[in-house]
């Protein structure tokens, strides 16, 4: 009645706008999903400490300090000192920054070569979509470690300096990433270019530019979100072990990896486990983390995964 009343008044109420609604109604159903937002809440508390941690930290220059190298976990030192007297928990943290970073960073890169040349690939076709396909088959074929081993080594052999590593190691976990990430948008592009509202905008005839920026991209956006968030943990964890194996972001720099690697011996293992448990589990739970928070995600956004 009430409706009727305001339309016979000439008022008309107003409508939330579709695609808002379906946000919201997606960012409830992932806040209802407590494990999701658990991991969320681990990831943020992770980002912080790392990023702003070390600027509170006495210890944060890094000094050598031999006199106290290798103590056990005390009052001042919450997870004791290395080799060289450093603060542990301050070099995890330190450490932390370098992983996080690469690992955010390596995965916008990947996404975005994916998605730009997955796109590409599915809305022209032809011969421009066999090239980008050719060549993502090439490096899909190559076992992506190895390929890693490779480029780290000849990073070492051509003594590329320390503060350059971290950068390149992003450009080539992108380098490894985007080729599945652009399988998968090409075949979400053949699939939405059938649909009728892209015939439609054929007959109205808009412009390739417009149809592609402003109707195919925007539809396959969930899909992204839910694939960047899960790369994000994969790219932690590879940038770790190259930096273990002593091919990626180098001493003196710290990365997650490295820290492990340097306890590296029967001594420290069994006898100073304050220098690798700490790193060792800001990985696991991180990468957790992430994956948990992702997975939430891919309920909520993907379509194919709807309750």
């Amino acid at each position: 009645m009430s409706s009727m009343s305001e339309i016979s008044t000439g008022k008309v109420p107003k409508r939330t706008p579709l695609k808002s609604s379906i946000w919201k109604q997606s960012m409830h159903r992932l806040f209802k999903d407590k494990l999701a937002v658990t991991g969320l809440i681990v990831v943020i508390i992770m980002f912080i400490a790392c990023f702003i941690g070390p600027i509170f930290s006495p210890y944060s220059a890094n000094k050598i300090h031999m006199n106290i190298m290798n103590h056990p976990p005390n009052m001042r030192h919450w997870l004791g000192t290395d080799g060289l007297g450093r603060d542990v928990l301050t070099r995890v943290l330190q450490a932390g920054r370098i992983s996080l970073t690469v690992g955010l960073a390596s995965m916008i890169l990947s996404v975005f070569i994916g998605t730009l040349l997955g796109a590409i690939a599915g809305y022209f076709r032809g011969i421009i979509d066999q090239i980008i396909m050719r060549a993502a088959d090439l490096l899909l074929t190559i076992p992506s470690l190895p390929l890693l081993f490779i480029f780290g080594a000849l990073l070492s052999e051509w003594k590329v300096p320390t503060d350059y590593r971290m950068y390149i190691v992003m450009v080539m976990l992108s380098l490894i990433g985007w080729p599945s990430l652009a399988r998968m948008v090409r075949g979400q592009m053949l699939s939405l270019r059938e649909r009728e509202f892209m015939q439609a905008a054929t007959v109205l005839g808009l412009s390739s530019r417009r149809k592609l920026f402003h109707h195919l991209l925007p539809n396959i956006v969930p899909l992204l979100i839910v694939i960047a968030t899960l790369n994000i943990g994969g790219s932690i964890l590879t940038e770790s072990v190259l930096s273990f194996f002593g091919l990626g972001v180098m001493p003196p720099t710290a990365t997650w990896g490295n820290m492990i690697d340097a306890a590296n011996n029967m001594l420290d293992f069994q006898n100073r486990p304050w220098l690798w448990i700490p790193p060792g589990f800001s990985i696991f739970v991180t990468v957790i983390a992430i994956n948990i928070f992702g997975d939430g995600l891919r309920d909520v956004l993907d379509p194919k995964k709807k309750r």
